[in-house]
């Protein structure tokens, strides 16, 4: 049964669609209290029935719902409610649920858990548009699965990104470190993309000399230079009715920048050595680990390429900003690796050890790294031995004394909460998590000082800026006088 707000015509209406009472009671009391007229339905099939009596002025929709599911609904529900905005929420985002929330029309998609402020937010901007704006609806509803998964928010906003310029053709820059996976987002949005059909052509700038990427780009007619021995089509001519992923753009020469701007503004291109333009219509995707508005400061990158190359821009995060993932990507890697036999499982020690790591070369690394690991497991169970045989240096190689001791008293207590609940409550030991922490690193550093100082105890005590009697107090609880 629906709880219905009564609804004043000065008040907007908004249909809250979920199963979970707690986000129906959360949303019902923070919408009530800004004014808004709210309802509430727990499944698809009630919201259906309840826009047939009243048209809300926006929906909040859930994605996993009992009985049928909140995507498949939306166009039901549009054909009810006309242009009144759909906000699409979910526990589960993946890429896939992305792209067909935006391909259904959904105004936004939020990832749970999320704040509530944020859904305010969001209501309140929809609710300002115009109620006559749609948002493009797709006929073809396919969606190729994707090799990108992510349930970190870092990555379900770079899943949002890609859903919503997907259908466009305006150009994307795409910015990350090495590894991080930028060709897959432009081989998503070129997936996801109207030009779906026609090719995908991607080219690493940094691999070609200076001297050829002009070619590259925009082909060359024979004799055009020394070598040129026939004509060839370039990769914008040839990326006609596609997509063009041109990655390291940073490395394009000064004067290739102009005649590319002009081959983007323009659609047309002018092969080395020809005086005749050539139509063309490609999308541009250009990508790039280096800051691109440091190049423009120095002069090493043009303006007004930078802007037409960022009409919008997607930051991929590296990996170490997302480690919740690193299980998720870890264990799907193993299983491609597995091809068709069963994939090896990695210990709670390995998974700790994956997680501790900052991944220098992120997600490469990460998937060069279980795959190694696996075979050196040989069909057992991955343990850290396996991981410390496979990147010794680079998995540590930036990695301060500082944060080593960080990471590792986080393991450590991270271990030592968890078997909290399990401790007997008659244990002297019980509740003296600090105490017991103290009691794991305070003997070294007091070795370390002693060492450090000869023996030296009143000097010991000055650096640790303790007094003498704390610190012969100290030694005597560690057991450290006789040392």
């Amino acid at each position: 049964m629906a709880w219905i707000t009564p609804c004043e015509t000065d008040m907007s209406h908004v249909l809250i669609v979920d199963d979970e009472p707690s986000i129906c009671w959360g949303f019902r009391e923070l919408l009530a209290d800004e004014g808004y007229a709210v309802s509430v339905a727990s499944s698809a099939e009630e919201a259906l029935e309840l826009t047939e009596s009243a048209v809300p002025d926006a929906v909040v929709l859930d994605v996993r719902l009992p009985g049928r599911d909140g995507l498949s609904t939306i166009q039901d529900l549009r054909r009810r409610i006309g242009a009144a905005p759909i906000i699409v929420i979910t526990a589960f985002g993946n890429l896939e649920t992305a792209v067909r929330a935006m391909e259904e029309g959904a105004y936004d998609y939020l990832t749970k858990p999320f704040d509530l402020e944020q859904i305010s937010e969001v209501l309140r901007r929809a609710l300002k548009r115009s109620s006559t704006t749609v948002a493009n609806m797709v006929d073809d509803r396919s969606v190729v699965p994707d090799t990108f998964i992510g349930t970190s928010p870092a990555m379900q906003s770079v899943f949002k990104q890609i859903a919503l310029v997907a259908p466009s053709d305006v150009p994307v820059l795409i910015t990350g470190e090495s590894g991080t996976g930028k060709e897959l987002v432009a081989q998503a949005i070129h997936r996801h993309s109207r030009r779906k059909d026609g090719p995908f052509l991607p080219t690493c700038l940094a691999a070609l000399s200076p001297g050829l990427i002009e070619s590259e780009l925009f082909g060359h007619v024979k004799g055009a230079f020394t070598g040129a021995d026939q004509a060839r089509q370039g990769l914008l001519e040839l990326a006609d009715g596609g997509t063009v992923f041109l990655d390291e753009i940073g490395d394009v020469p000064l004067p290739v920048q102009v005649k590319l701007l002009r081959s983007i503004e323009q659609h047309e291109v002018t092969p080395v050595g020809d005086a005749r333009a050539r139509r063309t219509n490609f999308r541009v995707l250009a990508a790039t680990n280096r800051p691109l508005d440091d190049l423009v400061a120095r002069g090493e990158f043009r303006e007004d390429l930078f802007y037409r190359l960022g009409v919008f821009h997607i930051h991929v995060p590296p990996l170490r900003e997302r480690a919740e993932d690193i299980p998720l990507l870890a264990r799907a890697f193993l299983r491609t690796a597995a091809a068709e036999g069963e994939a090896p499982s990695l210990s709670d020690n390995a998974l700790r050890e994956l997680a501790s790591r900052r991944w220098p070369g992120n997600v490469r690394e990460l998937r060069n790294a279980v795959e190694r690991a696996a075979l050196l497991a040989r069909g057992g169970e991955i343990e850290i031995d396996h991981l410390a045989t496979v990147m010794p240096i680079s998995a540590r190689v930036n990695r301060s004394v500082g944060e080593e001791l960080q990471l590792a008293t986080a393991n450590w207590a991270t271990e030592s909460i968890a078997t909290e609940p399990q401790r007997d409550a008659n244990d002297p030991d019980n509740g003296d998590l600090l105490e017991r922490f103290l009691r794991v690193v305070e003997p070294p550093l007091l070795k370390a000082a002693l060492l450090h100082c000869g023996g030296n105890r009143a000097a010991a005590a000055k650096m640790l800026g303790i007094h003498r009697a704390t610190l012969r107090q100290k030694l005597n609880d560690c057991g450290l006088n006789g040392d």
